[in-house]
């Protein structure tokens, strides 16, 4: 067996990867500029603080992939071509970081938000699905660690660049190179992808009942999984919402918060393929369960950071516990997947990131006046009894040691 097959990575994989890889540094150059695009247009209509506006933004985009999500999962599982949707979605994301240029004052932006949740939407589900298809059991944690990773990959030089074209090149350039490597996630999967090499599935018949909520697949253990990958995305979240808090309180720069904010993709990019590949040796249970209970100290770690040393760190192990989550987690979903229903049954968890990020920076900006720590704490609480969860309800499809043919 080669190093590619040991890592389950395949034609299919690497371009889904790399499209991935692309779109994220595109996306995730928001991260640092939001927060300072909100404070910089006037807001008429809204007499908040602006850690709350900035959470209340982030909060609206993850509703919006909340709600469509599903349904997005829906189109992917009932239209004969996931590539077609994945395509149009990164369109509408990359229109939407483009139209930010257009923007006057805050309001404008829940509009722009949208546009680019209503994207993310339809990319998300239709691309995991793909990813069942293009994997096998044996070495599908692997295979969800390379495309994990590589989509950390995006989100670590992300902010890293967006803070680096902000303080040179103002916001403009900032919108219209995100813009950009979007569509080059496109240009990537119109080129690459090719679901012809994939296994045939078999369709729904036009007449046939094709139920949304279907109980056979939005099953307790699936849904298990995705309560806990919403506790772990409201802890790493919440740092999104206190870019300025930080800024102010460490004296650092915005290519500081986006160096600090950085260090979580760097952790899971270091360990999300070895950890993907240990749960398909030791299961993926103990991994996932392990990795909810120690990204609690590593959360409130990050609310007593000094320095942006400090709050580095403390991010890389929230990316460290995240790794061990987030992979075998959509490995472990893909593992119990229906036929025919596999987008629906992996939104739920890809959802969860979303509701997670719709949430982590609202408890952030609401409860950081409150006590600074108070957050940090709170996110720790919930990843505990995500863990709880996990061990109650979800079953472990790894049962022994995948057998080397070689």
């Amino acid at each position: 067996m080669t190093i590619a097959e040991r890592l389950g990575v395949n034609r299919v994989v690497v371009a889904l990867a790399f499209a991935r890889l692309t779109d994220a540094i595109g996306n995730s150059m928001m991260a640092v500029v939001l927060p300072l695009y909100v404070a910089d247009l006037p807001s008429p209509l809204f007499d908040l603080p602006t850690a709350f506006l900035v959470g209340l933004l982030i909060s609206f985009y993850g509703i919006v992939n909340t709600v469509l999500q599903p349904f997005m999962g829906v189109l992917a599982d009932r239209v004969g071509s996931r590539k077609r949707v994945i395509q149009i979605g990164l369109v509408l994301m990359s229109l939407g970081t483009l139209s930010f240029v257009l923007a006057e004052q805050y309001s404008h932006l829940f509009l722009i938000r949208g546009l680019q949740g209503i994207g993310v939407a339809m990319t998300v589900p239709a691309t995991l699905a793909l990813m069942t298809a293009a994997s096998v059991k044996s070495t599908r944690g692997g295979s969800m660690g390379v495309y994990s990773t590589a989509r950390l990959v995006g989100f670590a030089l992300g902010p890293l660049m967006g803070g680096f074209l902000f303080d040179h090149f103002g916001f403009v350039t900032v919108f219209v190179v995100g813009a950009a490597l979007v569509m080059l996630g496109w240009l990537l999967v119109t080129r690459w992808v090719n679901e012809d090499e994939l296994p045939a599935r078999e369709l729904p018949k036009k007449n046939e009942p094709f139920k949304m909520f279907d109980r056979s697949i939005w099953s307790k253990e699936v849904m298990g999984l995705g309560l806990a990958t919403i506790a772990m995305t409201i802890c790493y979240s919440m740092l999104a919402a206190l870019e300025n808090e930080f800024n102010a309180k460490l004296a650092q720069t915005a290519f500081g918060f986006g160096f600090a904010f950085s260090g979580l993709a760097v952790g899971r990019l270091l360990f999300q393929i070895p950890i993907g590949r240990l749960s398909d040796r030791i299961g993926r249970k103990p991994v996932i369960i392990g990795g909810l209970i120690a990204m609690a100290p590593a959360t409130i770690f990050l609310g007593y950071a000094t320095t942006t040393g400090m709050l580095a760190m403390g991010r890389f192990l929230q990316g460290m516990t995240s790794a061990a989550i987030s992979s075998p987690a959509f490995a472990l979903v893909g593992d119990m997947a229906q036929a025919g229903g596999e987008a629906r049954q992996m939104s739920v968890v890809s959802t969860g990131f979303f509701v997670g990020a719709a949430i982590g920076p609202l408890i952030a900006g609401g409860l950081v006046h409150v006590w600074f720590q108070l957050p940090f704490v709170v996110g720790a609480v919930l990843c505990v009894l995500g863990a709880v969860l996990v061990y109650r309800v979800v079953p472990e499809t790894i049962t022994s040691r995948p057998v080397d043919p070689t």
